[in-house]
């Protein structure tokens, strides 16, 4: 039992960070999309990047709040109920998001598409910052009595870590997304990719600097840096060379890293707490006196390590199978026979001065 309680800590930390790197890219494209496709058929090419992967990033988010649910229900209950508004709005952004995936095209309606291009860019950057503050705020305290219920209001949880937090988690996933496009788009669409990479970047890497730094002197007592926020400030370096250089499949590793890094840090500042009270420090929830029981523990021990690395390889093969590069062409309207192509202009007729009718259908 003394083992399987850090053991289960750190499968919420993995699907967290999980989550993180592979829904990351998903919200920074949602951001970017409409910046990086300049009319109908690059917005459709820059969001069919991520089309058959988006739905199967978001189910991290589902195992990571299960496996709280199952490992740590005390856990579960009292963060859930502090930021039940806050879940709420979240919820709304990732189900705007999914119907702006699958509603955008139902309609030949250029008012239509750009509503759910509007509604995709704003849950894409609402959902990150959202759950930026939800785990900064775990970390930074929040007011919580000796029942472990949740005595502050929705106001409480605006405090400025959780919410530099979630600007820090916002910006990185806008620059994933935009080394993601780097890889997986072509000709002007992946210059633009590489120009947003660009301007992005100096801003993601300040922010990962003053979150390392704001992290480890708010909640722990020495000097350095530990391992966790140094490669976090590290890598965000890294990336910020590597988007200048244009070696785009290092730049996507390096923000790999820094966004994994990020989420890592609030869970290493935690433990052994998994919410800490800004009422009393006794009254922090830590993961002895939130866990399940025994029998509980060992059962999904056993699960995890069976299914855990199925899923892996499975969305490992998946990723390989669609790994090929997305094409603005491929979502323009075909020529057809004696069409003009756009840009090109119209004859004269001999003796007229004025144009003549170009054949259309």
């Amino acid at each position: 039992m003394s083992s399987l309680i850090p053991f289960w800590f750190i499968i919420i930390a993995i699907l967290w960070t999980g989550f993180f790197i592979l829904e990351g890219f998903d919200f920074g494209v949602g951001m970017l999309h409409d910046l990086v496709g300049t009319d109908d058929a690059g917005r459709r090419a820059a969001i069919n990047t991520i089309g058959p992967l988006w739905d199967g990033n978001e189910v991290w988010l589902i195992v990571a709040g299960a496996g709280m649910f199952a490992a740590f229900p005390g856990w579960y209950a009292t963060m859930f109920s502090a930021y039940y508004l806050a879940l709420v709005l979240l919820l709304a952004s990732l189900i705007v998001r999914g119907l702006a995936f699958e509603y955008r095209g139902k309609r030949d309606s250029v008012r239509w598409r750009r509503t759910w291009d509007v509604l995709l860019t704003v849950g894409s950057l609402l959902a990150p910052l959202l759950i930026g503050v939800a785990l900064g705020g775990l970390l930074n305290g929040l007011p919580i009595n000796s029942a472990q219920n949740y005595t502050g209001t929705f106001w409480d949880l605006l405090q400025p870590y959780p919410l530099f937090t979630g600007i820090t988690l916002a910006l990185v996933c806008a620059l994933h997304g935009a080394t993601f496009l780097c890889l997986k788009t072509t000709g002007d669409m992946h210059q633009r990719s590489r120009q947003l990479a660009r301007r992005i970047a100096p801003f993601t890497g300040a922010a990962v600097v003053g979150f390392a730094i704001w992290t480890h002197v708010t909640h722990t007592s020495t000097f350095f840096l530990n391992p966790v926020e140094l490669l976090a400030i590290l890598a965000a370096i890294a990336a910020i060379w590597l988007v200048y250089d244009h070696r785009d499949g290092w730049a996507f590793a390096a923000t790999t890293v820094t966004i994994a890094s990020c989420i890592v840090a609030i869970f290493t500042g935690l433990y052994p707490n998994v919410m800490v009270s800004s009422t009393n420090a006794a009254n922090n929830l830590t993961v002895h006196n939130t866990a399940s029981g025994a029998y509980s523990l060992k059962v999904m021990t056993v699960v995890v390590i069976i299914f855990l690395p199925l899923v892996l390889a499975y969305q490992t093969w998946t990723y390989y199978v669609f790994r090929r590069r997305v094409s603005k062409s491929d979502f323009e309207p075909p020529q057809l026979p004696g069409a003009r192509p756009p840009g090109v202009p119209t004859e004269t007729r001999s003796g007229t001065g004025g144009p003549t009718a170009s054949p259309q259908s």
